[in-house]
């Protein structure tokens, strides 16, 4: 049984035709580009800015409406959009399916404002906020998914609770990113295998170590390392 639903390559943007609420359940009506829709069914699932939703009703060939429950609502920047807003998209990975990025559920995490933006020609970096309850699972050369696209982390900075992306002209070209500004939130997937590493050594470590832990926690801090970055491979062995 396959365990991701997306691969993190934004296949298009469309465009929120309407937004309604009723009874706690926010109604999406999208809009896609010809050609998106292609077999899609009732029941289907696609990632709308990083966001699994379920498609309830297809209008047209290219209109679609998607039910968003209220948990959705409160961790995602769903809740933000209005008329008129856009949204990466991606279509559910069928079985087989070359990954581009990397696996993605589609469940998002955590919403996260930009905190600054930086392009020098064609290069373009997006600085996040990060809170201490996730910065344990990202580190700088690492997977992440933003608004629904696979990313890698250019560098972390978990002091003064930030971290970048760089994005390459295509990226640009086929997400929503170009027209973001500081302060917009983005949703953030983070990658699962990292959090399976990150919380099996932590465990280990609470069970051998027990009160000791966050002594031990200081003296790597003291030399520069991350205690959640040890299980990983020796590259991504960082500096705070």
């Amino acid at each position: 049984m396959r365990e991701f639903m997306f691969t993190g390559i934004v296949q298009s943007i469309a465009n929120i035709a309407d937004v309604s609420d009723e009874n706690g359940i926010r109604t999406f009506i999208i809009d896609f580009k010809v050609g998106f829709c292609n077999n899609l069914e009732i029941g289907a699932s696609v990632a709308v800015d990083g966001v699994c939703l379920t498609v309830t009703e297809i209008i047209s060939e290219v209109r679609v409406k998607f039910d968003i429950i209220l948990q959705s609502l409160l961790i995602t920047t769903l809740s933000e959009y209005e008329n008129d807003s856009y949204i990466n998209v991606e279509r559910a990975a069928k079985d087989g399916a070359e990954i581009g990025g990397h696996p993605l559920s589609g469940h998002v995490d955590f919403k996260t404002p930009i905190e600054k933006i930086i392009q020098i020609e064609d290069n373009y970096c997006i600085r996040l906020s990060l809170s201490n309850e996730w910065s344990r699972y990202i580190f700088p050369k690492g997977y992440i998914a933003l608004n629904g696209a696979s990313l890698t982390v250019s560098q972390v900075n978990k002091q003064e609770g930030w971290f970048e992306v760089w994005l390459i002209p295509e990226t640009r070209r086929m997400t929503v990113f170009e027209d973001k500004i500081v302060g917009d939130n983005i949703n953030v997937e983070i990658e699962r295998g990292t959090q399976v590493i990150v919380d099996t050594v932590r465990d280990t470590l609470h069970e051998s170590l027990g009160p000791l832990l966050p002594l031990f926690e200081k003296l790597l801090t003291e030399q520069g390392i991350d205690v959640n970055s040890l299980g990983h491979s020796p590259e991504l062995l960082i500096k705070k």
